[in-house]
């Protein structure tokens, strides 16, 4: 049974993915964020503000959501593709490189 913290931070994701798809990506990353700063290890969230961070062109805030994720998901090639998009956006193309080398060494490739 999940506890009721998981449930409560299910539930603020559920609520900033619907305020992003009703079309506010700036208050989204507002409400996401806030949920990060109460479960700084909570990885999706990490992964939908690299996102939605890159979205709204927050390059230094997508980077480091990004790199967050690679820390706690650090054997989900996924995660370092999106860290190598972040990078690329903001221009860290020397960190982008390296983050899709990675992904693609953990996916056998």
């Amino acid at each position: 049974m999940a506890n009721s913290g998981d449930d409560d931070r299910d539930a603020r994701y559920a609520a900033a993915e619907s305020v992003k798809n009703s079309g506010d990506l700036a208050e989204a990353v507002a409400l996401i964020e806030a949920l990060i700063a109460d479960h700084p290890d909570f990885a999706l969230a990490h992964s939908a503000a690299a996102a939605w961070c890159t979205r709204l062109e927050r390059h230094a805030e997508a980077v480091q959501h990004a790199r967050r994720v690679c820390e706690l998901e650090p054997r989900d090639p996924f995660s370092y593709t999106a860290l190598s998009v972040a990078c690329m956006r903001g221009g860290l193309i020397p960190e982008a490189e390296e983050a899709l080398a990675r992904s693609r060494m953990l996916q056998g490739g």
